[in-house]
């Protein structure tokens, strides 16, 4: 593992994108995407995924030029066809035109379909925290997960997030439906290290912490079991039906690798216009401050809010380096035309 400042990061990024073919302001946004998700500790989705989103990009899955149009509108609802072009830059114009439409209206939804993968999804939560919003987003993804009961992959692990904006640090909630995503499997794989509680079933269906085994069976295990499970089916059959897009089991035919052809949903309140900001950041100060409060487990020195702790890595990596791993830093560099130092 290396250490590599956060603006460094970032160049190498954009230079890899701009040599796929994409123009260099787009290029820019999306390497930062990638670089705060690492800079957060969210490695699966940040230098780890340049890799194949150059990939992408040079096989024509992604459209590097396109960009997202609406074909319909309905109150405070937007819906729009993401042409497939880079999700990092459809997400972004979803979760802003929400935003927009929730200061004249108090909510904004915004639907996509037939767009990419959005990278990290807790990316445009925190986005609208910023801002002031309170954000519910999710999106549906190619069957990776079975349904509870089954041995083949029927569901997507449909990353949902929750935001609520606070001055003292945001409460961000960025999760998959299953137990732990593909990429926190590959990071724990290529520590070396196993999984802190089961993760998934090996080929012989027997539960595992071991990360390689079941991305071999690609029997992740669901959040809560059967819970899990129905909570991916109703959020891909939502996201579907709402953005007027693919549910998982047409993706899973569109066959241009991960979340290609998607559907998302981004609804963002402006809590300004209901109790107003100080009675929003007094409830969420009692909220994460009465959590904090709790008495730590037999193996727990604290109780942590969602996103506390990234708050904290963000921090310790921006001060002292980006964690890279050693070889995939040196397959970016190479991707940016650089060599290794």
């Amino acid at each position: 593992m290396a250490r590599v400042p956060f603006e460094t990061v970032c160049e190498v990024i954009t230079e890899a994108f701009v040599r796929a073919g994409m123009r260099e302001e787009d290029a820019r946004t999306c390497a930062r995407v990638h670089a705060e998700s690492s800079c957060d500790g969210v490695y699966s989705h940040g230098v780890n995924r340049v890799a194949r989103f150059v990939d992408y990009l040079r096989r024509g899955w992604v459209d590097a030029h396109a960009r997202p149009a609406i074909f319909r509108e309905v109150g405070v609802i937007e819906s729009y066809d993401g042409h497939r072009g880079p999700g990092i830059l459809n997400a972004f114009f979803a979760v802003n035109r929400a935003m927009a439409i929730a200061a004249e209206q108090g909510v904004g939804i915004v639907t996509l379909r037939d767009t990419t993968h959005w990278m990290r999804g807790g990316t445009y939560g925190w986005h609208a925290a910023d801002k002031g919003y309170a954000a519910l987003l999710w999106t549906n993804t190619e069957s990776c997960m079975p349904s509870w009961g089954g041995k083949n992959t029927r569901l997507g692990n449909n990353p949902f997030v929750m935001a609520v904006p606070r001055g003292n640090g945001h409460i961000v909630l960025d999760m998959a439906m299953s137990q732990y995503s593909y990429g926190k499997l590959q990071v724990t794989r290529l520590k070396g290290a196993q999984l802190p509680y089961p993760g998934g079933f090996d080929q012989d269906g027997k539960l595992t912490a071991e990360p390689g085994p079941i991305e071999q069976s690609m029997r992740i295990l669901p959040i809560g079991y059967w819970k899990g499970s129905g909570f991916a089916i109703l959020l891909d059959t939502l996201a579907a039906i709402l953005s007027e897009g693919l549910a998982t089991n047409q993706i899973d035919k569109v066959g241009r690798g991960s979340c290609t052809g998607c559907s998302q949903v981004f609804i963002v309140f402006d809590p300004r216009q209901l109790g107003g900001a100080e009675f929003s950041d007094k409830v969420a100060d009692s909220v994460a401050d009465y959590v904090n409060s709790s008495t730590p487990d037999e193996k727990s020195r604290e109780v942590l809010y969602p996103g506390q702790s990234t708050l904290r890595i963000r921090a310790e990596h921006r001060a002292n380096g980006v964690v890279v791993d050693d070889d995939i830093w040196a397959e970016v560099m190479t991707l940016a035309g650089r060599t290794a130092a």
